[in-house]
């Protein structure tokens, strides 16, 4: 290497004037009468001494200097020493490339830090991490906004999302999934967990994806009973014609044939007419649940909330006047805009407000409605529907948005079907729950 040539030369170099002011110096003690010369000699061999000796620690002073830049960060540091001797401007010029190379490395490093930090942070998918100590910090835009309620680090700051959610925080092994239900804002929602393992720092990290399917399992829920209703419909609007047909026929026949009316006749005739109008029952049975396989079209817009819900209360109140059922509603914030279809909105909200009503009613002495709407945290409203009836078992409120299924003697399981229908093709969410009176708590997140 040219530095170390140079080097080379120029210790060489100093050597050989450190031996030959030696050699002076021994010269002149060793000759009499020479005093000025020997205090001369000692000078130059002491200034030839620390030149060499200065010369040797410059190299160790300028790469210790590299090395105390490294080990504190300042990598803004500079050796360059143009016109050097020694090949100390090429040492310089070395250490200079090796900084500037770091430098690049570094800007390369933080570019790819900050590049992953943004793609963690705008991933749709909720992360949590959990360091070695269980604490829980979450990830991202998406894990903030989820889990931006959670009061500590801890496990039990997450009991709040769900006791099956909190216990899968720390019993899902790495590479594991589980399906568990989650409660969002009030909702209880069913969503997949998976788990990975990252190493930082020495220690083993956590990561687990927080995925809510809910919206998944509705669509396919909401085909496969639509495909259902489609299919049952059809087959039996197909079996029943000819039935409706051929007894009316028959009917026609017997009243050709036996004009008399003979009794025997008369009761075949009676029985085959009774035939007829139960098929003609079934067959308008059937034709009103087909409705229920057609997707509503949604139109969706904004428009205030106030004056909606002005008119809902007035169609409430033609139905039920304030002296049959109390009906009270709020609107959080007064200027609160909702964003659907008012049409098919208004359509759900009044069923609910008239299942509400008939609930209340015979329930208790003061029977009361109440219709709720609110901003969300986030964007999005909140709408409820509450009333102190009876409620809704438990055991039922799961079921009650099933297609067919009701609990009224006059009802025929299509209005909260209905109802589901239009909120999931808004995106949003329905779902029953107790109310603070003990009725039913109806609450729509759009």
């Amino acid at each position: 290497m040219a530095f170390d040539r140079r080097f080379a030369v120029g210790l060489g170099l100093r050597l050989a004037l450190v031996a030959l002011a030696l050699a002076a110096a021994v010269a002149a003690m060793v000759t009499p009468g020479l005093f000025a010369a020997r205090i001369l000699a000692v000078l130059i061999v002491a200034a030839c001494g620390a030149e060499f000796w200065h010369y040797i620690q410059r190299t160790n002073r300028e790469v210790a200097r590299f090395i105390e830049a490294i080990r504190f960060g300042d990598l803004s540091a500079s050796f360059a020493r143009p016109g050097a001797d020694g090949g100390f401007d090429t040492l310089g010029a070395a250490l200079d490339a090796a900084i500037r190379r770091l430098r690049d490395e570094r800007a390369r490093l933080t570019d790819e830090s900050r590049f992953y930090q943004a793609v963690v942070d705008d991933v749709p998918i909720p992360l949590l991490l959990i360091d070695p100590d269980a604490r829980i910090t979450p990830l991202g835009k998406a894990g903030r906004r989820m889990f931006g309620a959670a009061t500590g680090v801890r496990q039990e700051a997450y009991q709040r999302f769900g006791a099956e959610f909190a216990a899968a925080l720390t019993g899902l092994s790495p590479g594991g999934r589980q399906l568990v239900r989650i409660e969002i804002d009030g909702s209880e929602q069913r969503a997949l967990l998976r788990a990975a393992t990252v190493h930082r720092l020495g220690g083993q990290h956590r990561v687990l994806a927080v995925q809510p399917i809910q919206d998944a399992l509705n669509a396919v829920e909401l085909a496969t009973q639509s495909d259902l209703v489609r299919v049952l419909t059809h087959e039996i609007m197909n079996s029943m014609t000819p039935v409706t047909s051929l007894a009316r026929t028959a009917s026609a026949l017997m009243e050709r044939l036996d004009p008399a009316d003979t009794a025997a006749i008369a009761d075949a005739r009676a029985a085959v007419d009774t035939l007829a109008r139960r098929a003609d029952g079934v067959m308008h049975f059937v034709e009103s649940y087909r409705q229920i396989s057609r997707a509503p079209q949604i139109r969706r817009r904004s428009f205030p909330a106030a004056p909606f819900a002005r008119e809902l209360q007035r169609l409430f109140e033609a139905d039920w006047p304030q002296d049959r059922i109390g009906f009270a509603c709020t609107i959080v914030p007064d200027t609160l805009s909702i964003d659907a279809d008012p049409d098919l909105l208004a359509q759900v909200l009044i069923n609910l407000l008239r299942n509400a009503a008939e609930a209340a009613l015979d329930h208790g002495p003061a029977p009361c409605v109440t219709l709720r709407i609110g901003a969300r945290r986030g964007p999005g409203v909140t709408i409820e529907v509450e009333d102190n009836g009876p409620g809704v078992p438990a055991d039922r409120m799961t079921e009650i948005f099933l297609p067919f299924f009701t609990t009224k003697a006059r009802g025929n399981g299509i209005g909260l079907s209905f109802a589901r229908q239009v909120v999931l093709a808004h995106d949003g969410e329905i779902g029953v729950a107790a109310g603070a009176t003990g009725g039913a708590l109806f609450r729509i997140l759009l």
